[in-house]
């Protein structure tokens, strides 16, 4: 096997996204494949693959009746390698859902909403996320990162805590 090194960084950041790569979960529903990741704690998914599942394409062009936060590019890596492939966030599922209502639809959603979803959010928990959390201290809230079981804070914020009013309600 040669390993071909790009000898320029056009063709270097072409061949190695910025963006993160992420590896979905696959879900098989009537023999087609879903592809579902969760970001944030936010369901995402595969738009081609959903269209799939609902009888029809699902382009750039037709998501664009959706929020700008309910659709996104994202990098997925698979058995072929590294695929570009535009996401809907689970609200925009359902908005594709009613936008191109069709009866069978219902259990499409009905699957989704108790089985996949369920399934990533489960999956999730296993890896701890950073998470936010607010602290009430002398009558502020200050936030907090949660992280590896431990809580961090601000800078910003650390001389405040450190005064008499907030060391007298911490």
């Amino acid at each position: 096997m040669v390993k071909v090194v790009p000898t320029h960084s056009e063709n270097f950041d072409s061949a190695f996204p910025r963006e993160p790569l992420i590896q979905p979960q696959l879900f098989i529903r009537h023999h087609i494949q879903l592809r579902a990741t969760l970001q944030h704690a936010e369901a995402w998914f595969c738009a081609r693959d959903i269209g799939r599942l609902m009888g029809l394409e699902i382009n750039a062009r037709q998501v664009l009746k959706l929020d700008e936060d309910q659709r996104q590019m994202m990098h997925l890596s698979g058995h072929e390698g590294v695929d570009k492939a535009l996401m809907l966030s689970e609200s925009g599922v359902y908005s594709m859902l009613i936008y191109h209502y069709s009866p069978e639809n219902r259990h499409l959603r009905q699957w989704l909403t108790h089985q996949v979803v369920p399934l990533l959010r489960q999956d999730a928990k296993s890896v701890a996320d950073p998470h936010l959390r607010l602290l009430a201290c002398a009558g502020e809230t200050v936030r907090l990162l949660h992280w590896r079981n431990e809580p961090w804070i601000r800078m910003r914020d650390m001389p405040y805590l450190l005064t008499e009013e907030g060391r007298s309600y911490g």
